[in-house]
């Protein structure tokens, strides 16, 4: 006969963890067998590597085939992508950044890329998207019917662009959520229990990375702050979630609707249906644009954090 277990040995339904805990700890498992913070480091080495050496290749290349005023002709175009083609390179460009986040992933920390998405990526992917869409379709609506937009392709132009346009925004935003709210969130928290650290750091070097006041001008500082706000908006529904899904498809739908659908200028333009009559580097209306811009995705998120169990 085996013994009973006394009713104090047994943990009291009040003690169990809440589920978005839970859900944040099976997502940062897979980090937790190899945590050091050396191979981190390295890891974010490699992926600066493989990024930097698949743009030099591709450097090379255009030079050997065209030669190097073609490159540098190239070069300038995509730094300011305000054609299809540009637009199209530049998005495809972060193929590598992706490549690099998995073979880091696989040769520091020995696991796959599967384990850096967590939990039904596809579907809450999809989920997160539609949120997104429907929040800003209002929004778009309106633009267009205040007369605050103007056109900028060709509509056939853009309808030919369209399906690749939408694919490399799918890889662009999948491989900065693979990073940030993947790759370094994880090994984060994987020794920190802190989310000012697994969520703010990311959401902090996800802002600089924005930084342009090359392009913005004094403007630059209000798209880091845009950034870093949409950067923990991401980590708290990857943390509630489990999984990357919902901030990858709100990234991808807010992405989708400012490069494809409404464009800014001073910002990437090449795929845009149309762009605003203003730019982010008018630093007089910025602050409104950036607001106009946050809002739906902070609506988004609160919707769909609403869905999520408690």
């Amino acid at each position: 006969m085996t013994a009973r277990r006394p009713p104090s040995a047994s943990r009291p339904r009040g003690l169990r963890p809440p589920r978005h805990a839970r859900q944040l700890a099976r997502f940062v498992a897979p980090a937790r067998a190899r945590p050091a913070v050396w191979r981190l480091a390295l890891g974010l080495v490699l992926v600066i590597c493989v990024q930097a050496a698949a743009l030099a290749a591709t450097f090379t290349a255009v030079s050997a085939l065209a030669g190097p005023d073609a490159a540098g002709l190239w070069t300038g175009k995509l730094a300011v992508a305000s054609t299809p083609a540009s637009a199209l390179w530049l998005l495809a460009s972060f193929l590598p950044l992706l490549a690099g986040v998995a073979l880091a992933a696989r040769l520091l920390h020995r696991r796959g890329p599967g384990s850096l998405m967590g939990a039904r990526p596809l579907r809450q992917a999809a989920r997160g998207a539609g949120v997104t869409f429907a929040v800003f379709a209002p929004l778009l609506a309106a633009t267009v019917l205040l007369g605050a937009t103007r056109p900028n392709l060709p509509p056939q132009v853009w309808a030919l662009a369209l399906l690749p346009g939408l694919a490399g925004v799918a890889v662009q935003t999948l491989a900065e959520e693979t990073l940030f709210r993947g790759y370094l969130m994880q090994q984060l928290a994987a020794r920190v229990r802190s989310p000012l650290v697994w969520a703010g750091l990311p959401a902090l070097l996800f802002g600089l990375l924005h930084l342009d006041p090359g392009r913005l001008g004094a403007a630059a500082p209000l798209m880091v702050v845009g950034a870093v706000l949409f950067g923990l908006v991401a980590a708290d529904l990857t943390a509630r979630s489990g999984g990357l899904g919902l901030a990858w498809g709100m990234h991808f739908a807010n992405n989708a609707v400012g490069l494809l659908l409404l464009g800014t200028p001073g910002s990437i333009t090449g795929l845009s249906l149309r762009v605003s009559t203003t730019g982010l580097e008018d630093l007089a209306t910025a602050p409104m644009l950036l607001l106009v811009s946050t809002l739906p995705l902070v609506l988004a998120w609160l919707i769909l954090r609403s869905r999520l169990p408690d």
